[in-house]
């Protein structure tokens, strides 16, 4: 794996029962990147972000992340090396504030325990909390949610709730944050809102994103690179422009009937 390779995924099959949910899918993600994964309904994108967050273990291969292989380590850890991540359904605490669902992310970062913190005025608990608190507010001011900072997360409308959830995954501070379609079910306002955003993410904080997107234009807009699974295989990689141009991505969305060139296909997945 070169310096500049962040993650590195290497022949990595899924099954549940008898079905076979990513078969032999390698990529690589540069650092600095925003690598979308794109492809039908059911192509395997999520099982493929759940491998990677440490939701599921896959059945075969490698996941090296920052040159340390993650086969094996739970969530927490992943997220304690710098992995970050939102849900395609949203994944937040409804009956707390958006305030206290953001200081969730937080929570691996804070040094005291339960018997310090009980101490609170004594311990530096108090001082650790002020300097957690400054933290989060920085992310509130970023994705503007000030105005709704101290509202009860399950009284927001659908757009605001997948705006606190990413200042949730943020709030972590991940040098890779994984997006599961940030802009899904968003109007044409919200989601020229959660692509800015994105990139804003990606080249102001410094945070590489791996993202999944139905929404082709955004897609095209601000990916540097593009992986296509279709049932579970990679069919294709490239950026956007040859991605889009690729026969094989067109049978997949559009139904073209074409016919498959099973060496062609090998090659792009060892691509």
């Amino acid at each position: 794996m070169t310096d500049d390779v962040l993650l590195d995924v290497k022949n990595i099959a899924l099954s549940f029962g008898g079905v076979r949910a990513l078969k032999d899918v390698s990529f690589s993600v540069k650092k600095g990147e925003v690598f979308s994964i794109i492809g039908p309904n059911g192509a395997g994108k999520t099982s493929m972000l759940n491998c990677i967050s440490g939701r599921y273990q896959p059945n075969e291969g490698q996941i090296i992340y920052k040159g340390k292989e993650m086969i094996g380590l739970k969530p927490n850890q992943r997220c304690e090396l710098g992995m970050g991540r939102t849900f395609q359904n949203l994944a937040l605490f409804n009956h707390m504030t958006v305030l206290e669902n953001i200081m969730v992310g937080r929570h691996h970062q804070l040094k005291n325990n339960a018997l310090s913190g009980s101490l609170y005025w004594f311990t530096g608990a108090q001082k650790e909390e002020l300097a957690h608190r400054r933290e989060v507010e920085e992310i509130i001011d970023f994705l503007e949610i000030t105005h709704i900072r101290k509202s009860v997360a399950g009284t927001l409308s659908y757009g605001l709730r997948k705006r606190v959830e990413l200042a949730r995954a943020v709030a972590l501070k991940p040098d890779m944050i994984l997006l599961d379609e940030p802009m899904a079910g968003m109007n044409l306002e919200e989601k020229e809102d959660m692509a800015r955003y994105v990139i804003d993410l990606n080249e102001e904080w410094g945070m590489t994103v791996i993202m999944i997107e139905h929404d082709m234009g955004v897609v095209m807009d601000i990916s540097n690179r593009v992986m296509v699974l279709d049932f579970g295989k990679k069919i294709a990689m490239g950026t956007p422009e040859e991605v889009m141009a690729n026969p094989y991505v067109k049978s997949a969305y559009l139904g073209e009937e074409i016919e498959l060139d099973q060496d062609d296909l090998n090659a792009e997945a060892n691509a």
